[in-house]
């Protein structure tokens, strides 16, 4: 199916730090209330959108938040230090422009760096080109947060966009929630917060849906630049299948249930394993007497960037095996 991706762009776009997914939470709410029985916000800001089917419940989630920085202290000379909200690295970010919600954007710099190997958050900071100390506080106060602020792009056969973690998996549930005609399952989409800082609205609003079975949506690292470490995940490979990560060993009947339904449906997939991080399912699986579940990715280049990098035909593999996934009976 040839798709526009506009509705992916303007997700990608949104300001949306942990924390602080209201801006996103009500772009996507606005992109599937036509297609949903009902929906709520809960107490940490989860979305959790509802569309009714018969058989058993299964949760949907992919994370809305996306990683930034957070204001610490304001110097007498305008410079703004900061601390860090989700796994950044120094590297991604120095030179980089980060954007604040009240309009102010800030370059990240670092001076007098006698060896690269020591760089570190410590000694950067944020110049928004403020005259001095209270000219910044004008313009920004401790607290106060910002992300990247370079916009999404599509070049050939790629989008190239801070926020793909996780945008793009959550573009994956909305795209599959419009699509799916016969379900077989009694459907939560959950639109999740705070995932880069613990896995914690999949947390709460699992434990409040209490599902039979889950699946998370979120990117993986595409193990296919020139010394990258050896995993099966890469870039054009398809819907990635997750098997494990730190998080989550994914149950054998929720691998199983994928593969078949990509074989089914004629969809290219890969396996995804990660040494280290973790994805929504990672806090389902282990909700009250535990959930069997599983992960769909998106391999992914450059994660935690202000350019990550997917192939637009992996995230369409994506919606479509989602879409048998859920039409389609769970067997031993």
């Amino acid at each position: 199916m040839s798709m526009d991706y506009n509705d992916l762009i303007k997700m990608c776009a949104v300001n949306g730090i942990s924390g602080n997914e209201g801006q996103i939470r009500s772009l996507i709410l606005s992109m599937i209330e036509n297609h949903i029985d009902d929906y709520s916000v809960d107490a940490l800001g989860n979305l959790i959108a509802h569309k009714k089917g018969p058989g058993k419940k299964i949760m949907l989630a992919g994370h809305m938040d996306q990683i930034g920085l957070i204001v610490t202290y304001i110097s007498k000379e305008g410079f703004v230090y900061f601390s860090t909200i989700g796994g950044l690295r120094p590297a991604y970010c120095l030179g980089q422009r980060f954007s604040f919600p009240g309009g102010a954007v800030g370059v990240v710099a670092c001076e007098r760096l006698d060896d690269p190997k020591d760089l570190s958050f410590e000694k950067m900071y944020l110049d928004i080109g403020a005259k001095d100390g209270e000219d910044a506080r004008q313009q920004v106060k401790i607290g106060d947060v910002c992300v990247y602020a370079a916009g999404p792009v599509i070049s050939g056969g790629v989008l190239v966009s801070p926020a793909l973690d996780d945008r793009v998996g959550c573009y994956v549930m909305v795209e599959a929630l419009k699509r799916v005609k016969t379900p077989v399952f009694d459907m939560y989409f959950v639109f999740t917060s705070q995932e880069e800082v613990g896995l914690r609205g999949a947390r709460t609003s699992a434990f409040a849906i209490e599902p039979d079975y889950g699946l998370a949506f979120d990117v993986t690292i595409s193990s296919d630049t020139p010394k990258a470490r050896k995993f099966p995940s890469k870039m054009y490979g398809g819907a990635a299948i997750k098997i494990k990560d730190s998080s989550l060993l994914c149950h054998p009947l929720i691998i199983k249930h994928l593969e078949d339904c990509a074989a089914q449906a004629g969809v290219r997939y890969q396996y995804e394993i990660l040494e280290a991080g973790g994805t929504d399912s990672g806090a389902i699986h282990l909700t009250k007497g535990g959930v069997p579940s599983g992960v769909i990715s998106v391999a992914t280049r450059y994660i935690h960037s202000a350019n990550e990098m997917c192939a637009l035909s992996d995230i369409e593999d994506s919606i479509s095996l989602t879409v048998k996934a859920l039409e389609t009976e769970i067997t031993p």
